[in-house]
């Protein structure tokens, strides 16, 4: 089986890391792009945990510098509490710096999706505002694209950066509308609602931890310390929680041929006007046949867990050869 070719927008926090881990040893996904985004850090932080996972592991791959900024003109707030300061939990990598000629060559984007054209699935992690410039600036060559995924919106949850809206969609809302407006097929939406179950537990983390100090990998051993970072932030505030969701691991993961991810095309919409439902994103779920005249897309609304835990596991089980 081809293996999905993606070129993955991301702003590097704790789960965006452990979904491009999981990309780098997957069998079934091939990440052929990275385009490095402000978002939970900077986009010059982005750019140098790129640049230490890349050494980390051996995979090279073409890297984009995206935006710095939201469309909305505000500045970006960023979340060390949650990511810590590098994005990495307690790690902060040394004598690791991002390419300056990265800062400004997002024209790329364009010939990563023209080399693979018709066989190129874009998976965005983070906020959307580069993916909007790529639709925007690059409407024909969208076109050649198969299908775009992202990991965002709060559709029958409550949001975890405001009541009612997620982080990715609130950083950007502008962006986020933009894409799902401009999108020449319906793109593939993995929210909160999906993402807040992908837990994984301390003991599952420490299986895995154990297996890979048997086996020396040092590249699964930095997971542990990202994902107990990222627990205790979760521990603090929402304290009923079992373990930490990886939310960029699930949708990333909802790409692969296989993977038993349920999704139903709804009519969707965002909310960009300023107030209290600022960043909301919003379905027409209703089972009549006159829906709400708003562009449809594919939401995900339940995955099989246990095929999740069980793939994840056997993937990070399995590294490819370096």
């Amino acid at each position: 089986m081809a293996r999905k070719k993606v070129l993955l927008f991301s702003d590097f926090g704790v789960d965006d890391v452990i979904a491009l881990l999981y990309g780098f040893y997957s069998e079934e996904i091939e990440i052929v792009g990275i385009v490095a985004d402000y978002g939970n850090v900077s986009k010059e932080t982005a750019l140098k945990n790129v640049a230490y996972l890349q050494t980390l592991t051996g995979a090279e791959r073409p890297v984009i510098g995206g935006a710095v900024s939201p469309l909305t003109g505000e500045l970006p707030l960023y979340f060390p509490e949650i990511h810590g300061i590098a994005g990495l939990g307690p790690i902060i990598p040394e004598n690791h710096h991002g390419d300056e000629t990265l800062l400004e060559n997002f024209f790329e984007v364009k010939n990563i999706i023209t080399q693979y054209q018709h066989d190129i699935t874009i998976f965005s992690a983070g906020r959307l505002t580069s993916l909007a410039a790529a639709f925007i600036l690059y409407p024909e060559t969208m076109k050649l694209v198969n299908d775009f995924y992202l990991m965002g919106g709060a559709f029958g949850v409550p949001g975890n950066i405001t009541p009612v809206a997620e982080a990715n969609i609130y950083g950007d809302p502008y962006a986020a509308n933009i894409v799902l407006q401009l999108s020449p097929k319906p793109v593939y939406i993995v929210p909160l609602d999906v993402t807040k179950y992908a837990l994984f537990t301390p003991q599952m983390i420490n299986d895995l931890d154990n297996y890979f100090k048997q086996t020396g990998d040092i590249v699964g051993e930095i997971i542990k310390p990202l994902v107990d970072y990222y627990q205790k932030f979760y521990k603090k505030t929402y304290p009923e929680l079992a373990g930490s969701p990886l939310h960029d691991l699930l949708a990333l993961w909802s790409i692969k041929p296989d993977s038993e991810m349920e999704f139903v095309k709804v009519p969707v919409k965002i909310e960009v006007n300023l107030g209290t439902t600022f960043g909301q994103s919003s379905g027409d779920f209703r089972d009549s046949t006159e829906k709400i005249e708003w562009k449809s897309h594919n939401v995900a609304v339940n995955f099989n867990y246990s095929s999740f835990i069980k793939d994840v596991f056997q993937t990070f089980k399995n590294p490819p050869a370096r």
